[in-house]
């Protein structure tokens, strides 16, 4: 993990994540969330969906910008303030999901950066949105 100090972040900077969901992925995701929708967890009733399989659960998809603005951009130290987020298309198991933020607005006074964020999946967008974030701060000399 890394950090990457307000002062260095720059509009346009972006960095990635990315993550192939797994059968476990939706089931631990299940089990720590709750969420038991059978559309995540039972086949037979997805296959009956407009998905016609079983799909992970939105929010373990938005959860990859987590990973990526809280460990590669700004990194380690982020105080995440909100995100909004818009879904596309499914992410199915075995998919890899290519999460990305890229900085389009610095907030000096607060150390605040705005991001747009995405996740793909080959190449096509299934989330995106924006998120808000505290950057951590150059340590005074």
């Amino acid at each position: 993990m890394s950090t990457i100090y307000f002062e260095d972040i720059e509009i346009g900077q972006s960095a990635e994540y990315a993550k192939t969901i797994t059968e476990a992925d939706i089931l631990m995701f299940a089990a720590v969330s709750g969420d038991n929708n059978p559309v995540h967890l039972n086949q037979e009733y997805a296959e009956q969906t407009p998905f016609g399989t079983r799909i992970a659960h939105g929010m373990l998809t938005a959860g990859l910008i987590s990973t990526v603005v809280g460990t590669r951009l700004p990194g380690e130290g982020t105080i995440y303030l909100s995100q909004s987020t818009r879904f596309k298309a499914p992410v199915k198991i075995g998919d890899t999901v290519t999460a990305r933020a890229t900085a389009t607005e610095l907030d000096p006074a607060k150390k605040r950066v705005k991001f747009a964020t995405q996740c793909l999946v080959g190449g096509k967008v299934v989330l995106e949105g924006e998120s808000l974030v505290i950057a951590p701060s150059r340590p005074a000399l």
